[in-house]
């Protein structure tokens, strides 16, 4: 609870390590892969595993990622990435694997589903495939990398992670509809019951009224962002390389460009919540920051006396947040291209860092073992 600081639940049914979490566009279920090769659905109002544990993987599950609530507002269907080379599409309210999508000849490292019905996927073939989501089959390969692909982002990022909520966490679906803030929480209420199957025939009803006004309203978001006369949405790939790639990944397998200046591998990379921006992290300990559209270089940002590990942005588009080996995160101002804050607090190395939408607060976690909040 990011109130009280504490925590609500504890999830236990992974037999190794957790590798990575997602969270559903609607904001009530997580997913976890772990290294027992198996994925895991949880209802995090309940506190408790949504279904059995889904088992497919032959290794570790490297990647997860949701379908956007734009395509599918009861966020039924998850794709997760493995070591074993394989790209798996599940329905976790059945269990059942949907499709398998094989084609990759190494382990593939990162996983996005995008919003034009596309699924993209970064491995260390060196490659970027693209899958079509409902018919399980390759669209395209992306070629251009000369090492290990590390990380994906898009440009739509932030509208694919909100779905039809604003900052605030509010409900613009059902602000169109003009309804006031206590028949909103009543609607959400009666959609988590549809969702266990415990509304009765008239919140099934009122529950697909909501979810076809969520799903159109998550769609208009989403065109705003990505803008209604681009030919697709922005991918952006780095790579062990020491470059980063801009693509329109659903109608090219040729780069927009490419990003050069890293004199080591990039780790991380991350759009801003407006799109206009794209901000790379790498082993050199530098930031550097590039327009989203052309790949133009803005400047680069220095401070840190070891690897960058991980970047995120504020809800605003205005300040960017890195975390290091050098145990400290950085808090840069993108209107001076300055150091705004140094957050020293870690005891030792800073692996994961993540901003949350509204704004309030800084996620970070380290080698020291430690959570840390930190308020904005």
């Amino acid at each position: 609870d990011i109130n009280t600081e504490t925590p609500r639940f504890t999830l236990r049914g992974h037999r190794d390590w957790v590798l990575c979490t997602a969270w559903s566009p609607n904001g009530r279920m997580i997913a976890t892969g772990g290294k027992d090769g198996t994925l895991f659905v949880w209802d995090a109002v309940l506190g408790k595993a949504a279904g059995p544990g889904l088992a497919g993987h032959r290794k570790w599950v490297t990647a997860v990622s949701w379908e956007p609530m734009h395509a599918n507002a009861r966020c039924d269907l998850l794709a997760s990435a493995s070591k074993d080379l394989l790209v798996k599409i599940w329905n976790w309210r059945t269990g059942r694997c949907l499709y398998q999508l094989s084609g990759h000849t190494a382990s593939v490292t990162c996983l996005r589903w995008g919003g034009e019905g596309l699924i993209y996927s970064g491995s260390q073939d060196r490659t970027i495939k693209v899958w079509v989501a409902c018919e399980g089959k390759l669209a395209r390969s992306l070629e251009g990398h000369g090492h290990w692909v590390n990380c994906l982002a898009t440009n739509t990022d932030h509208a694919l992670r909100t779905g039809c909520y604003d900052h605030r966490g509010r409900d613009l679906a059902a602000r169109d509809e003009g309804a006031p803030a206590q028949v909103v929480s009543g609607r959400k209420r009666k959609v988590a019951q549809a969702d266990d199957g415990g509304a009765d025939e008239g919140g099934a009803e009122v529950d697909e009224a909501g979810l076809d006004a969520r799903r159109a309203k998550a769609h208009e978001r989403y065109l705003e962002l990505r803008g209604e006369s681009a030919p697709s949405e922005v991918l952006a790939s780095a790579s062990d390389d020491l470059t980063a790639f801009l693509w329109h990944p659903a109608c090219s397998k040729k780069p927009i460009c490419r990003l050069q200046g890293h004199q080591r591998p990039i780790n991380a990379l991350c759009f801003a919540p407006d799109g206009r921006t794209l901000a790379t992290a790498s082993f050199d300990g530098s930031v550097r920051l590039w327009q989203g559209a052309d790949g133009k270089f803005i400047c680069t940002l220095r401070g840190h006396v070891g690897p960058v590990y991980q970047v995120g942005w504020s809800g605003d588009s205005r300040l960017v947040v890195s975390g290091s080996r050098d145990s400290t995160m950085k808090v840069w101002e993108l209107r001076t291209r300055k150091l705004k804050t140094d957050l020293p607090g870690h005891a030792d190395e800073v692996f994961a860092v993540d901003w949350s939408p509204d704004g309030q607060r800084v996620a970070s976690g380290g080698k020291d073992k430690m959570l840390k909040f930190w308020r904005a």
